[in-house]
Formats: C-alpha cells, sequence, structure tokens
C-alpha cells in the first residue's frame, strides 16, 4: 500500500509538472506571437512615416536605403515593401515598382487586411506578417493629395519576417527547470513520506492485515507504530477493544451452539465465525426439514426426504436405509442410493448379526483391521444407528470411495445425526399409526387379515383387477371337524391349530396373495393374476396335501393330525360381482364338505340349486 501511494503521488505531481509546462509553452508561444505582430506593426508605421516622408521630400530613390536600414532591426530576418497596382500605374515613369513577392502578398493587397503566418523548423521559429497600406485622409496625413485613388484603398503593404526563436530557447529552459523543480520535489516528498507518512501506511498495512485475518476468525490487537497523533492512537485502541469484544461475542456464541447441537470441533485454527454460521443454516434447515416430516403421510415419504438431504446438503452419493426388527429376526431395505449394503446378503439370513444394531452405537472404517465382518467389499463405510423402538433399529449405510471422503463424512456426522434424531419422533407416529391399522385389518391370534380389510382391499383391487384384465381365483377353506378339536383338547390346542394351518397357508402361497382368516375356522385365499382354474385347483390340492401331512403336538408326546375342504370360484370367469364369486367358493366349500370333507371343488353352475333345495 505504502508503495502504491507513494508511486500515485509521484505520477500525480509529474503529470501536474507536465500539464504546467505545457500550459506556460502555449501561453509563451502565444505571448511571443502576439509580440512579434505588435512588433511588426510598429516597424511598418516606421516604414510608413519614412516613405512618407520621402515622397514629401522628393527623394523617392533613397528608399531602398531606408528598407535595408530598417531591416537590420534586432530579430527582422527581412522586409520589403510591395506595392499596388494602383501606386505602379499613377507612378509608371519609377524605377520602385516592388510588385508582391507570392500569394501572401497579393492576398494582404487584396483584401486591406493584415496576414500573418507561422513557420516552425526544430532550431528556429519565424513569423511573416504583411501589414498593407490603406489611403487615408487624415489631419497630418492625407494620402489622396499624393495618389489619385478613393479613401480606404489600399497602396501597398510592408512583409516582414520576425525570428522569434528566443521564445522556444526560453520554453526549453522552463522545460529544463521544471524538470529540476520535479525531482527536487519528488525527493523532498519521499523524505517527508518516510518521516512522517510512513507511520500511518504502516498503521494502515497492520489493519489490512488484521481484518483480513478477522474474516478467517483470528482475532488480535494492533500496536500502534510510533510516529502516529494522538487522535491516531486512540482510534487505534478503540478498533482494538472493538476486536476484543467482538472476538469474545464470537466465542462465546459459537461455544454455546456446539453445546446446543452436540458439536466439538477438534481444528485449533477453525474459525468461529463460519463454524456459527454454519450451524445456524443447519439449524434452519433442520427445523424446516422437522416441519415438513410432520405432514408426511407415510414413514417411507420420510425416508425419502431424508436420502434427499444426504444427497443434495451432505453430498452423499452412495448409501442404503434398512430397518432391522430384532424381535421378527427381520431385515427390510426401505431405501437404497447407488453401491452401498455389501452386506445385504448376510442380513437377510441373519438380520440380529448387523454390528451397528447389536451394539446400537455407530460403526465405521479403521485402518489395519476390519471393524465389521459381515460387510463384502474392500471400501470404506459408516454405519449409523437409529433406534426408533425398542426393536427395531435404523441403520444408515454409507459408503465412501477415499479415505479423505470417510474423513468429510465424519465431520458431517454430527449434523447428520441432528437429522436423524429429528426423523425418529415421526417415524414413530408413522409405525403406531400402522400398527393400529395392521391391529385393525389383522386378525390377532393367526396374524392374518381379517374380513374389515377384505372389505377396504376390494374397493382398491377390483378396480385394478379390471384394468390389468387379470383373474382372481378365490379359495374357501374349512378345517374338518374343528370343533371336535375344542371338545376333546380344549381352545389352547384349537389356537394352535389354527396358528399352524396360518404358517402353512402363508408358507405355500406367493406374498403377492391375499390369506384372510374368514370366521372361526374359515378361511379366504385370493390368488391374485392367476393364468386359469387348473393353476388354483393346483395350489388348493397342495394346501391339502400339507394340512393333511402336518403333525401338530398337543401334549403327552400326542400328536395330531387335520384336513381341510376347499371351494374354489373364478373372477370374474364365474361372475363379474365379487360378493357373488364368494358365495359361489362358499357353496363349493359346502359341496367339499357335504362329499366327504378333504377335498377341493371347483365352483359349478348346477350346485346352486342343490345348496337351494337342501
Amino acid at each position: 500500500m505504502r508503495k502504491n501511494i507513494t508511486l500515485y503521488t509521484i505520477v500525480m505531481i509529474i503529470m501536474l509538472s507536465v500539464t504546467i509546462s505545457i500550459f506556460s509553452l502555449y501561453n509563451l508561444r502565444k505571448t511571443g506571437i502576439k509580440s512579434a505582430i505588435h512588433n511588426a506593426q510598429s516597424i511598418s508605421e516606421v516604414v510608413k512615416s519614412g516613405l512618407t516622408a520621402h515622397m514629401i521630400n522628393g527623394n523617392m530613390q533613397d528608399v531602398d536605403t531606408f528598407i535595408n536600414s530598417a531591416s537590420n532591426i534586432k530579430n527582422v530576418e527581412q522586409l520589403w515593401l510591395v506595392r499596388s497596382k494602383f501606386v505602379n500605374e499613377q507612378f509608371a515613369s519609377s524605377h520602385l515598382k516592388n510588385p508582391p513577392r507570392d500569394d501572401f502578398d497579393k492576398k494582404a493587397l487584396a483584401t486591406g487586411k493584415m496576414q500573418y503566418k507561422i513557420e516552425e523548423e526544430i532550431t528556429s521559429t519565424t513569423v511573416r506578417v504583411t501589414i498593407p497600406y490603406n489611403a487615408v485622409a487624415e489631419k497630418g496625413i492625407d494620402c489622396l493629395k499624393c495618389h489619385q485613388v478613393e479613401q480606404g484603398t489600399t497602396l501597398g503593404a510592408v512583409s516582414i519576417v520576425l525570428d522569434i526563436s528566443t521564445i522556444k530557447e526560453i520554453g526549453i529552459e522552463s522545460i529544463y527547470v521544471i524538470t529540476v523543480l520535479i525531482l527536487t520535489t519528488i525527493i523532498l516528498f519521499i523524505l517527508v513520506s518516510r518521516r512522517l507518512i510512513s507511520p500511518y501506511l504502516r498503521l494502515f498495512d497492520k489493519f489490512k492485515i488484521n481484518i483480513n485475518q478477522a474474516t478467517h476468525g483470528r482475532f488480535k490487537g494492533i500496536v500502534p507504530p510510533s510516529g502516529l497523533s494522538a487522535e491516531m492512537i486512540h482510534i487505534t485502541e478503540d478498533y482494538n477493544n472493538l476486536i476484543q469484544s467482538f472476538k469474545d461475542t464470537a466465542v462465546d456464541i459459537d461455544k454455546k451452539l456446539q453445546g446446543f447441537v452436540g458439536f466439538k470441533a477438534s481444528n485449533k485454527n477453525r474459525n468461529p465465525l463460519k463454524d456459527s454460521k454454519e450451524i445456524i443454516d443447519n439449524l434452519s434447515n433442520l427445523y424446516q426439514f422437522k416441519k415438513q416430516i410432520e405432514l408426511d403421510n407415510t414413514k417411507e415419504e420420510i425416508y425419502d426426504r431424508l436420502a434427499e438431504v444426504l444427497r443434495n446438503k451432505f453430498n452423499l452419493k452412495n448409501f442404503s436405509f434398512v430397518e432391522i426388527d430384532m424381535k421378527k429376526h427381520k431385515m427390510t431395505t426401505m431405501k437404497q442410493c447407488g453401491e452401498s449394503l455389501y452386506c445385504d446378503e448376510t442380513l437377510k439370513n441373519n438380520p440380529e448379526v448387523c454390528r451397528a444394531a447389536r451394539t446400537k452405537s455407530d460403526v465405521m472404517s479403521v485402518q489395519f483391521h476390519n471393524t465389521c465382518p459381515h460387510f463384502e467389499s474392500d471400501k470404506l463405510y459408516y454405519c449409523f444407528n437409529v433406534d426408533i423402538t425398542q426393536s427395531l433399529y435404523l441403520i444408515i449405510n454409507c459408503v465412501c470411495d477415499t479415505q479423505e471422503e470417510l474423513e468429510e463424512l465424519k465431520e458431517k456426522t454430527v449434523f447428520i445425526k441432528s437429522y436423524l434424531k429429528e426423523s425418529v419422533p415421526s417415524i414413530e407416529v408413522k409405525l403406531l399409526m400402522n400398527a393400529l391399522q395392521e391391529s385393525a385389518f389383522t386378525d390377532g391370534l393367526t396374524g392374518l387379515y381379517n374380513r374389515k380389510f377384505l372389505e377396504e382391499y376390494t374397493k382398491k383391487m377390483l378396480p385394478q383387477v379390471k384394468r390389468d384384465g387379470t383373474n382372481i381365483a378365490l379359495l374357501m377353506l374349512d378345517m374338518d371337524h374343528f370343533k371336535a378339536v375344542n371338545d376333546e383338547y380344549g381352545h389352547d390346542i384349537g389356537d394352535k391349530v389354527l396358528k399352524e394351518l396360518a404358517r402353512i397357508l402363508n408358507e405355500t402361497v406367493r406374498e403377492s396373495d391375499i390369506i384372510i382368516r374368514y370366521g372361526g375356522e374359515e378361511f379366504m385365499i385370493l390368488l391374485m393374476g392367476v393364468n386359469s382354474d387348473e393353476d388354483a385347483l393346483s395350489v388348493a390340492r397342495k394346501i391339502g396335501d400339507k394340512v393333511r401331512e402336518n403333525e401338530i403336538d398337543v401334549y403327552a408326546g400326542n400328536k395330531l393330525k387335520k384336513t381341510v375342504s376347499l371351494g374354489l370360484s373364478m373372477y370374474p370367469e364365474d361372475s363379474t360381482s365379487f360378493e357373488t364369486v364368494i358365495k359361489n367358493a362358499d357353496i363349493a366349500l359346502y359341496e367339499a364338505k357335504n362329499s366327504g370333507r378333504d377335498k377341493v371343488v371347483r365352483f359349478k353352475e348346477e350346485q346352486v340349486s342343490s345348496v337351494d333345495l337342501f
């Protein structure tokens, strides 16, 4: 900065000096030209008076001598006399013709006005002035007495060439003087600036450095250099007090914000201003996130929103959301982005071995040994554990390509966990809502859907089936002689038999099929999208075979075997009314039980009349 100020000042002095020099030279030149013209006019008056005297005295033969003597005047290079045609015609016998030498003379004679021009060369400057003589009739001089012309007629002119090179010499001398003055001024300025301005420039440099450091979180005071005025020292002290106050405030805010979010910075050279701003931004974004997830309908929507935060805010590319239910020994992948979850196959079969869920803590890659033995990849990982309920855990598995990427993720964990922490209550609410909904739509004994679920499900299912043009095979199933089980073994064994039947049905049909406990020992199975009734009959026979082969422990080593009867009806083949299809399957079931039990019967139209007659 000091160099810049000195340089700018020197440049300004030089520019000002050059400007003054140019202006002075211009004025000097202009003044010299005016002076030369004035001198020419004075000389011309002398010549005019001499010519008049010679004419009156009748010694015109001495005019040339007079003109030559006038030419010897200082700074006059040339002087000659020019006569107009009127004078030459009147005095034709005279030897003094003096015609115009050039167009410049002719112009002066023609216009009757003074003409001048400047001729400049490198070493000299001359002014050519041609001054006309006009006929006048005044007291003391009456040209009309001798010349037969009208008043105002141009009788002749005097052309004078004056040397004004001295003006240029004076200008050059001025340039020398100004140059010396400029150099002297610059030297004096440098000497003065070092003594007077230098302390202020050093103070300015310190201000600049300290302000730059303050923007990076390093607050320091300034020691004022010697040579400053009392006012500047007072200003420096005020600045130091301001910086100290700002430092105390910034550090205090930073510590409180860190304590609020549970963040501890490890870098000593950290910037508290930047960190505080980052924390405040995260808190603001976190508040907006919390308000949004409270309005989401399902936990899947919450997971989608959380995934967007990880992707867009924290720049994570590869991560998965996994729910692990320790109670049900079940692992469910809820969300997957990029390449991650290299322990998927292990967790599907044994979800309880997940280290993050088992230890209820985060798990990450460390050098020299594998933290989690079930992560089957050489890539780096970080697994967040989130306790949803006592037995349900949300595991977020993040995969990193480099150690630097993992370190960056570690620095963001506090803020990521803030989002996870805010998500837990909303996820838990959605789980409770699902549990309430499931309790309303499921059978408490077998865990299968109930009749209420069937009523709600068919409202959405049937329009979809009609649009897709698919078939539904409806099986009505009833356990044979179930009342005898309750009578002989008691209701506990009866409940056990129904649970076993539910287990067999779940294992036999597809996940897309729907199993409903219709009432008592009666069950309904919806086989979705079957190709034909033969396929449905095949599934029904398989169910009958598995039930027949299954042995149920009752007590004291006794085994119990049961059989089931099934009735089949097809939608929309048998009827476009789903209620009618249910009724038809029930009629077929009645036919199966009435014809000996332990069999599958396909509904036929003639069965309706036999049931009605019965």
